[in-house]
């Protein structure tokens, strides 16, 4: 079993990217299956993210609350950096109003979850930015409003149901990490939480290869019908993501943070959070009808985004 573990992890980019591969044939080949598997996103990313937990010294995470340069810098690219590229980019799609909606719901709002799984694989403070989490999402919560009002119009943001942020921090974000507090409290104790802890641990990537095949094929057959529509975003989702790549590399070195620092502030101005803004999004008047397949759109460039960063942090940026 171990040997098995030992050659998943030294080959779990090619890995993801299969992972993907599979999720966009099954997507569109058994479209009838994406509302059964939209419901499995939360259940299978949540255990993803209880095994990511269970991995982290709260110790690091009490010394990661008091690392002020590190949040500070988080929080600075996230809100006053974010907003004025996404502005600049927006105005691309300013004339169709539920693509606007789309592309500002979805890069205005930093992730909160996977975020963390894949700073760890690129070598990352993961603790920092589970550290940073509540801040980062009362701060989306509360700014987002604002931003929507300067960027679309007083009238829509009236319209915006904000339970969504609050039903995925329950879900996504207290729960599981407590149950692996839990977990780490037990295994000092009891033989069957040690095991636990043991087999979770050996489980992150075959879990990070479900998270990745289920949100796929859940999303694929939606945008598959509007790929006219959509495939003229795909240019500035990749811009969003290279622009932020260099802005994040920027503020981590201009807060003289760490490697592992400096990758976290990247991972955090890059990805955002598509998952808990989609129901969000699905939420909105009939008008917006394409607003949700704009948010699912951004997230498979991201995951790609995401594990071509994974696979260049681990050959240049340990080096950094």
């Amino acid at each position: 079993m171990r040997a098995v573990i030992g050659w998943a992890e030294r080959h779990q980019v090619p890995l993801y990217l299969a992972a993907l591969a599979a999720g966009v044939a099954f997507g569109l080949a058994v479209p009838a299956a994406s509302r059964p598997l939209e419901s499995a996103i939360t259940p299978i990313l949540g255990l993803l993210l209880y095994a990511t937990f269970l991995g982290v010294p709260f110790s690091a995470i009490g010394s990661a609350v008091r690392d002020g340069r590190f949040l500070v810098t988080v929080l600075l690219l996230n809100f006053v950096a974010v907003p004025a590229v996404v502005f600049a980019l927006s105005r691309f799609v300013a004339g169709e109003r539920a693509v606007l909606v789309g592309v500002l719901l979805v890069l205005l709002t930093p992730c909160v979850d996977y975020v963390i799984v894949f700073t760890g694989l690129a070598g990352g403070s993961g603790a920092r930015l589970l550290a940073a989490t509540p801040l980062l999402m009362l701060a989306q919560m509360a700014l987002l409003p604002a931003y929507l009002w300067l960027m679309v119009g007083g009238s829509f943001v009236a319209e915006l149901d904000l339970r969504p942020f609050v039903d995925a921090f329950l879900l996504l974000i207290v729960l599981p990490l407590a149950a692996a507090v839990a977990t780490q409290l037990l295994a000092a104790r009891a033989a069957w939480a040690r095991r636990v802890d043991a087999a979770a641990t050996g489980l992150m990537v075959p879990l990070m290869m479900a998270t990745l095949a289920v949100v796929v094929a859940s999303q694929v057959p939606g945008v598959a019908g509007r790929w006219t529509v959509l495939a003229g975003l795909l240019p500035l989702y990749v811009a969003f993501a290279a622009v932020m790549i260099a802005l994040g590399r920027g503020a981590g070195s201009l807060a003289r943070l760490d490697a592992p620092g400096r990758r976290a502030v990247v991972f955090s101005g890059v990805t955002r959070n598509s998952l808990v803004v989609l129901p969000l999004a699905l939420a909105l008047p009939s008008g917006y009808a394409l607003t949700p397949l704009v948010v699912v759109t951004q997230t498979l460039v991201e995951l790609l985004v995401m594990v071509a960063m994974v696979a260049y942090a681990r050959r240049a940026m340990p080096r950094a």
